[in-house]
Parts: C-alpha cells; structure tokens; sequence
C-alpha cells in the first residue's frame, strides 16, 4: 500500500505536473453515485453499493476507479479477480483513513498531493493511457484529486504509525548478513565478489526495516479489521 512520495527531479515534476493540468481539463466525464458515462468512450458504468465499512459506503465505481490507477491493471474487461483484490484493498485503506482521521494535522497538503499525483502519473506508459483510463471509468479531475489526497493520508499516517517507531540493531544486521544476505547474493550473482557487511549495512537496514513495517501493518490491520463493521453488500461472480 506505500505509494511513494518521491519527488526527485523538480524539472520532470514540473513537466509532469503540466501535463496533468492538460490531463485534467480533458477529464469531463461525470462521476457519482447512479451512473458515470463518457461521451468520449462511449462507456456507462452502472453503480450500485458494493459494502461498507464502519456504515462508510463503497460503491462499484469506487472499485472500478481504484482498478483503473493500477497501471498494470486490466479494465477491458473488467476481471472479477481484479474486482475482488479492488475492493478488499479499499476496505484496508478505508479502515487506515479512519484511523488517520483522528490525527487531523497528518492530513496533506495541496504540494504533496501535487508531487503524488505526479508519482502516479509516472507509472503509465504515458500520459494518453493515463487519461484514457480515466474517461472509460468516469473519474473527473476533482474525483481523482481526492483519492490521491486520500492517499498521501494514508502514506502520512503509516510514516507516523510505524516506520517513526522501527529500530534495527546491529545484531540484526550482522544476523541478517551471516543467515541471508551471503545466501541470496550468492545466487543471485555466482562469482561476483560478495560485499562485507559494512558495505551491505545500509541496504540490510532498508530491508529489515521494510520487513518490520509490513509485520507492523499486517498486524494492526487485523486488529482493526476485528473491531470494524464490514458489510458486503454484493458479491462479484
């Protein structure tokens, strides 16, 4: 669920900020409850509500949009599979945004939703298949603006929830180094000469730091998942 912040260039940001201007203006397609069509596709997607969480409704275009800012995502035809990880990826961000909504000063501001939505874009092969992707479901520009705002929440609030707390010692480290790094290089790369272990500290730190966040989130979305009401409404078949 880590979306990235990352914003390396401002050069490509700038361009890349400027072309989504374009993208957004080009975006006309409505989107709300009922039905979303696009005159440009020619493409209706009906609505109707999929579940909720804590009474927060999700509905199928919610889904459908959330399928649509996967790059990698087919949405001609729309896959039940690709339906099914959708949605259950949606419950899990709707539980971490109420979790976050307690925390207001964790919300992000109007630069960060800019620098994400510029990481977003960036993962399509280009922006024509970007915008393309957002007409056949119906997802406006304001639409789009509030789920990647919605996004850098959840980023904001995950930072603060779990990677300010993550301590990697030197005893893990070395561990790690001696049990698994010399492994995997090894066979990832026969002959090579194998890092010492101060050479490889940094990205063994990375590493288990990632793996102790994950562990983090997997257990605290259980826990929350046990105190929510979720309501499946309707089933994809």
């Amino acid at each position: 669920m880590n979306t990235g912040l990352i914003d390396k260039a401002f050069s490509i940001r700038t361009f890349i900020v400027g072309v989504l201007s374009v993208c957004f203006s080009l975006l006309a397609a409505p989107s709300s409850a009922g039905q979303a069509a696009s005159r440009e596709s020619n493409t209706v997607v009906v609505d109707y509500m999929v579940a909720t969480v804590n009474e927060q409704l999700i509905t199928y275009s919610d889904v459908v949009w959330q399928m649509a800012l996967q790059p990698n995502t087919p949405i001609e035809p729309i896959k039940v599979d690709d339906l099914k990880r959708a949605l259950s990826l949606l419950i899990d961000q709707r539980l971490i945004l109420q979790e976050a909504d307690k925390l207001p000063h964790l919300h992000g501001d109007d630069k960060e939703v800019e620098a994400e939505l510029s990481e977003l874009v960036r993962h399509f092969s280009s922006q024509d298949e970007f915008r393309q992707r957002m007409i056949r479901v119906g997802l406006n520009s304001e639409r789009l603006r509030e789920i990647v705002h919605e996004r850098v929440d959840i980023d904001k609030y995950l930072d603060f929830r779990f990677r300010s707390f993550v301590v990697v010692t030197p005893k893990e480290i070395e561990n790690y180094y001696n049990e698994t790094y010399l492994r995997h290089f090894r066979a990832r790369a026969p002959g090579a000469i194998v890092p010492r272990l101060e050479q490889a500290r940094a990205e063994i730190e990375k590493t288990l730091t990632e793996e102790k966040i994950e562990a983090s989130m997997a257990g605290f979305l259980d826990e929350v998942r046990q105190r929510a009401e979720i309501v499946i409404l309707r089933q994809f078949k």
